[in-house]
C-alpha cells in the first residue's frame, strides 16, 4: 500500500482543476441499465470507485468503452447477461446499490448483495427497500443478498422518504422512469448530484419535474433512449481544494468551481475570515489574515453544510483562533480522523456526534493513518500547515474519491509525494 508524505509550510499559488463529481458519476453510470441504447458520459473522474462501478456493470453484461484516458465513457446495456450483483464487487463500494432500482424497472428482477464502503456508519438499505416496495416490488433478504422481483413491472406511487436520502432518491427516481403511472418522491434529496441525474434521465427521454426541490414527480414512459451527458463538477473536491491555501497561505483558483455548488460551505469560510471570489474560470480563495477564525458547523442534507467536507473543515479549525463546535447529523462514526489530528498537536474533544475543537497556533508533522476517504484528505491538508513531515498511511481510501491529489497540490507549490509504505 502507498503512503503520502507532506512537508508543510509552503504557500500555495496557482490553479487547481476540479474533476467531475464522483457521487454524480456513480449514479449516472447505472442509468444505462434503463435502456438498450448507448449512454455517453463526459467529464468522468478517473477514480477507483469508477473502476469498481465499471466492473459491476460489466458483470451484468453492460459494454463499457472508455475514451480520452477514461474521461469519456460510452455504456450500452443492449445485451445484458445477468441481473445479479455479486458480493465480491458490491462489497467494495456503497453506491453499488444503485443498480437495484434500474434492474427492477427494466427487467422486473434483481439480486443485489448488501453493499460495503467506508466505515462511517451503517447507512442501511431499508429506506430503498421500503420505497421500492411501495412501487410494487417484492424484496426479501437471503444470505446477504436482496432478492427483488416486480411481477408485471413497477407501478407509480407516492413515496415519502423518512430521511432525505441521496441514494434512495436516486434509486427511486431511476426506477420510476419506467414504472406504470406517476411516482411522487416526497422529502427527496436536493443535492446537485440528484439534479445532475435527473437532467441525464430527461435527456434519455424520462418525464421528470422538481429536481432540486423536496418533491420530485416522475411520469413513467415505455422506454428510454440514447443520450450524452457531462458529469457535474465535484463540489466535494472543490471544497477540499478551496481549503488548501487556508492551511499554508497563498491564493488558489479552483478551475470550474461555482458558488451554487458550495453556498453553505462558503458562508462558513467567510465567517472564518476566508475570501472567496467567483469568475468565469472558477473560485479563487485566499485567507484574509494570519489565522482563520473559529466557527461552529452542523452537517445537514443539501443545501446545508456537507458531511463530506466535515473532516476537512475540522482540520482547518484545528488552526483557528478560538473554539469551534462541529455536530455530525448525517453519519455516525465520522470523527475517526480526530485522534489522528490530535497526534499532530490538535486539541479536539469528541462526545458522540459532537466535537469541540480548540484552535492551536501550529501543528506538527507525525505519522498518521487514514480511516476513510474524507479523513485521508483532511490529514493531507493538515500536513500542509504542519511543521516538519507528515506521513499519511493507508491512502488507498484517497484514490476512491480524489484524482491525482499529489499532482494537483504539487502543481501549486506543495511539497508532497506518494511513496510505498515501509
Amino acid at each position: 500500500m502507498d503512503s503520502i508524505i507532506v512537508s508543510g509550510g509552503t504557500p500555495l499559488n496557482g490553479d487547481i482543476p476540479i474533476a467531475g463529481a464522483k457521487n454524480a458519476a456513480l449514479a449516472l453510470m447505472p442509468a444505462t441499465l434503463l435502456s438498450g441504447a448507448p449512454l455517453t458520459l463526459t467529464n468522468v473522474p478517473r477514480l477507483s470507485d469508477i473502476k469498481t462501478m465499471t466492473a459491476l456493470l460489466e458483470s451484468l453484461g453492460v459494454e463499457v468503452t472508455s475514451m480520452q484516458g477514461g474521461k469519456v465513457q460510452v455504456l450500452s446495456s443492449h445485451a445484458m447477461t445477468s441481473t445479479r450483483a455479486d458480493y465480491e464487487i458490491v462489497r467494495k463500494m456503497r453506491a453499488s446499490n444503485l443498480v437495484l432500482g434500474p434492474l427492477l424497472a427494466r427487467h422486473h428482477e434483481a439480486i443485489v448483495s448488501l453493499p460495503g464502503g467506508c466505515a462511517i456508519g451503517a447507512r442501511p438499505m431499508d429506506i430503498h427497500i421500503d420505497a421500492l416496495e411501495l412501487m410494487g416490488a417484492q424484496i426479501e433478504l437471503r444470505d446477504g443478498y436482496l432478492h427483488a422481483v416486480a411481477p408485471g413491472g413497477l407501478k407509480g406511487a407516492r413515496v415519502p422518504l423518512r430521511f432525505a436520502s441521496v441514494g434512495a432518491t436516486e434509486n427511486v427516481a431511476m426506477a420510476a422512469t419506467l414504472a406504470k403511472g406517476t411516482t411522487v418522491i416526497e422529502n427527496a434529496a436536493r443535492e446537485p448530484e440528484i439534479v445532475d441525474l435527473v437532467r441525464c434521465l430527461r435527456a434519455m427521454g424520462a418525464q421528470i419535474e422538481g429536481e432540486g426541490t423536496s418533491t420530485i414527480e416522475i411520469q413513467g414512459v415505455e422506454a428510454l433512449g440514447a443520450a450524452t451527458h457531462p458529469v457535474v463538477t465535484d463540489r466535494i473536491e472543490l471544497g477540499t481544494y478551496m481549503l488548501a491555501p487556508v492551511f499554508c497561505g497563498g491564493e488558489v483558483t479552483c478551475l470550474g468551481g461555482t458558488l451554487d455548488l458550495v453556498t453553505s460551505f462558503v458562508e462558513k469560510l467567510d465567517a472564518a475570515g476566508v475570501d472567496v471570489s467567483e469568475s468565469d474560470r472558477g473560485l479563487t480563495v485566499k485567507l484574509r489574515g494570519d489565522r482563520p477564525r473559529a466557527v461552529d458547523v452542523v452537517t445537514e442534507p443539501f443545501p446545508g453544510f456537507p458531511t463530506d467536507l466535515q473532516a476537512q473543515m475540522m482540520a482547518m479549525l484545528c488552526l483557528a483562533d478560538g473554539t469551534s463546535k462541529l455536530e455530525e447529523r448525517i453519519f455516525e462514526n465520522r470523527f475517526m480522523h480526530a485522534p489522528e489530528l490530535v497526534r499532530m498537536g490538535a486539541n479536539i474533544e469528541v462526545q458522540g456526534g459532537q466535537a469541540t475543537v480548540h484552535g492551536v497556533a501550529r501543528l506538527k508533522g507525525a505519522p498518521v493513518m487514514a480511516t476513510d476517504l474524507r479523513a485521508s484528505v483532511s490529514l493531507i491538508l493538515a500536513g500542509l500547515a504542519a511543521e516538519g513531515e507528515t506521513r499519511v498511511n493507508r491512502v488507498y481510501h484517497l484514490d476512491r474519491g480524489y484524482e491525482h491529489v499529489e499532482d494537483k497540490l504539487s502543481a501549486v507549490g506543495a511539497r508532497i509525494e506518494r511513496v510505498q509504505e515501509r
